[in-house]
């Protein structure tokens, strides 16, 4: 597996962490920065996590920043990204397990070195089920995301 990594400013101390416990888990890791505690903006590293995905240099994608909030909702724009703060195993392996999520947001501001090593190696081992009853509603996320529905766009 191919796991996509990238974190801005506020995320920049974890990042590490995360990458070490991503290959202790014999995933291949893509660093896409940042690479210090210099400002930056979030939406850029998130973005280059997704794009990673959607192009198929990656499978999954991790990104981290001050809450994961951001991060989260930045990621979860883009075609075929879905994208959730995690800060437990539970919603780490069962996002993956009924929703497909491919992109796990962290806060490192919240979630310390240990805790984060237990949530990647959730997000890393688990697997979508294939149930029906999970194919037939992640079709229906798929659905809203065709749509485009509130796609005007308000700036």
């Amino acid at each position: 597996m191919r796991i996509a990594v990238a974190a801005d400013h506020a995320g920049f101390p974890l990042k590490q962490d995360v990458i070490d416990e991503v290959e202790r888990c014999g995933a291949t890791v893509l660093d896409l920065g940042t690479d210090s505690t210099a400002p930056v903006d979030y939406p850029d590293f998130a973005e280059a996590v997704g794009k990673a995905i959607q192009q198929g240099d990656a499978d999954r994608g991790i990104v981290i920043c001050g809450s994961g909030v951001g991060a989260a909702v930045a990621a979860s724009k883009m075609i075929g990204i879905r994208s959730s703060v995690c800060h437990d195993t539970y919603s780490a392996r069962q996002g993956v397990e009924h929703d497909d999520m491919n992109v796990l947001a962290v806060g490192a501001r919240i979630i310390g070195p240990e805790l984060v090593a237990e949530v990647v190696r959730a997000f890393v081992g688990a697997k979508f089920s294939g149930d029906e009853r999970h194919v037939r509603r992640l079709k229906k996320v798929k659905d809203i995301e065709a749509r485009g529905i509130g796609a005007k766009e308000k700036v």
